[in-house]
């Protein structure tokens, strides 16, 4: 049987926090769960596809990968990006010591950037490669996914055994409980009734001797 073609994908660009995020995917949607983001970012505005061939040829040697850079910039994305360097700097530095900075420190010259590197032409060969990749990428997170889903199903029957194991003990004292308070109501009314006899049975000898006592001393 013919193979399913891979599927083409592209490259996705976004803002979230202090990054700007990239990544080549084959759809929208599949960019916006790489991201872990919970609403349409595209729809929003913020979030597009990109053409730049920088970008482009960075996402697409890690397919299904997030590559990121600090907010704002134009460098080159990577997997792991550094913070913006304006937060760095307040993050490092105490507020005195920024101040004194700013009077005493002179301005210094940014060096020329380095010229940009002609882009790189995305060929048949390295798109259905990047397409594989992704797709291997994909299955990875699915794969962590659904073990992340058993060991929570796991907890959830751990949890849900041990309640109904609590509840079935509550119920079974309950029971026994109840069994036991009924047999000592029993008892209580059984004597009940016997003294019930007891003060009749009393009664009954007391009127007769009484009566007997009476007519002694007549």
């Amino acid at each position: 049987m013919p193979k399913t073609p891979k599927r083409k994908l592209k490259t996705y660009q976004t803002s979230l926090g202090f990054y700007d995020q990239a990544i080549a995917a084959p759809s929208m949607k599949a960019a916006l769960e790489a991201w872990g983001a919970s609403s349409n970012l595209f729809h929003q505005g913020v979030a597009k596809e990109t053409d730049d061939p920088a970008i482009v040829a960075a996402t697409m040697e890690k397919p299904g990968v997030v590559l990121r850079r600090p907010v704002g910039s134009d460098g080159a994305f990577t997997e792991h990006s550094e913070l913006p360097t304006d937060l760095a700097d307040d993050e490092a530095k105490p507020k005195k010591s920024r101040a004194k900075s700013k009077v005493k420190s002179k301005p210094q010259k940014h060096p020329a950037k380095a010229a940009k590197q002609p882009p790189r032409k995305i060929d048949d060969q390295q798109a259905r490669k990047a397409a594989a990749a992704f797709e291997k990428e994909e299955k990875r997170r699915e794969a962590e996914r659904r073990k992340e889903e058993a060991a929570r199903a796991k907890e959830r029957a751990r949890r849900d055994k041990a309640v109904a194991n609590a509840q079935a003990a509550l119920d079974d004292a309950r029971r026994q409980h109840d069994a036991r308070a009924e047999a000592i109501e029993a008892e209580r009314a059984a004597l009940d009734e016997r003294a019930e006899a007891e003060q009749n049975r009393w009664d009954k000898q007391r009127m007769k001797l009484a009566e007997a006592v009476r007519r002694a001393r007549e």
